[in-house]
């Protein structure tokens, strides 16, 4: 009998700048053994957000993850978020220093106005189904100056995924969603968010080749989640919906094979073709 489907998943806003940090201070012993870094040809916020948004219903099916998958590299589930949040702020370690206290109030006013718009366009798309309406609850709780920078990434993935779908169907343009994904992280490091007080202290390391570094953990625990659920949810064909791609693009068609997205794109190559079932690349079980 097939198991019913389980709720789609939905891109969701990474935590507080403050958790990010001690994700980084985690995974960062493990970042000098990436041997080989996966080229960054996707919005990292964008994929950031996908990835925690996955987190939950990736964990719900642990137990089948353990029993039905005994060659599974169950750390790279146990880790995901680590390697998430990590990816994350070695993001906003790698951004340029923000435009100090004189350009601060325009990067505010400039959000706050742009997470109003989005906020409305999503509530309007949550009531017709189009996105997730809790997600969009959750990202309309948010309050103060870091909630709204981190909504807006929330907002910019939110819309990036469903594009496809809701481009015609609202007055958001894409220019919008890829301003939104900017403009978040933007503004945390012109909070001054990445050097607060108490916030561990990354290692000496040239900030772009550690948050590739970081980006590499990402993808390939991800990657391996991705193969991990293909194969338990083949049959209900719901295993895309509750780990979507993150290199989908403007919210298009998913990348069939998820153990060919890495490969496909440290070769800088375009689409792949796609896949006829759970035996083909990507849709059998997992090794380590």
């Amino acid at each position: 009998m097939a198991r019913p489907r389980q709720k789609k998943s939905a891109p969701a806003k990474p935590s507080a700048p403050n958790e990010a940090a001690e994700a980084f201070a985690q995974i960062e012993p493990e970042l000098e053994r990436v041997e080989k870094v996966v080229p960054i040809n996707v919005d990292i916020p964008r994929a950031v957000a996908v990835a925690v948004g996955a987190v939950p219903h990736l964990k719900a099916l642990r137990a089948r993850f353990v029993d039905e998958l005994p060659r599974f590299p169950i750390e790279a589930l146990d880790k995901l978020m680590s390697y998430a949040l990590g990816a994350w702020y070695a993001h906003l370690l790698a951004l340029p220093a923000g435009p100090g206290q004189d350009g601060l109030k325009p990067l505010l006013d400039e959000a706050s106005a742009l997470r109003a718009d989005l906020l409305v366009a999503a509530e309007a798309l949550a009531h017709k189904g189009y996105v997730d309406a809790d997600r969009v609850a959750e990202i309309r709780s948010g309050n103060g100056h870091l909630d709204t920078a981190n909504d807006l990434v929330a907002l910019g993935a939110l819309f990036g995924e469903a594009w496809d779908a809701v481009k015609n169907r609202t007055t958001v343009e894409w220019a919008d969603v890829e301003r939104a994904s900017k403009l978040g992280p933007e503004l945390l490091v012109a909070l001054g968010a990445r050097n607060q007080p108490g916030l561990p202290t990354p290692r000496a390391a040239d900030p772009a080749d550690r948050r590739a570094r970081a980006f590499t953990l990402l993808v390939r625990a991800y990657d391996q989640c991705r193969r991990g659920v293909t194969y338990l949810r083949w049959a209900e064909g719901d295993h895309d919906a509750i780990a979507p791609s993150l290199f989908a693009s403007r919210g298009g068609a998913r990348r069939a094979g998820p153990a060919k997205e890495e490969a496909a794109d440290e070769r800088g190559e375009g689409e792949p073709a796609d896949e006829s079932g759970p035996g083909a690349e990507g849709g059998g079980a997992p090794e380590e």
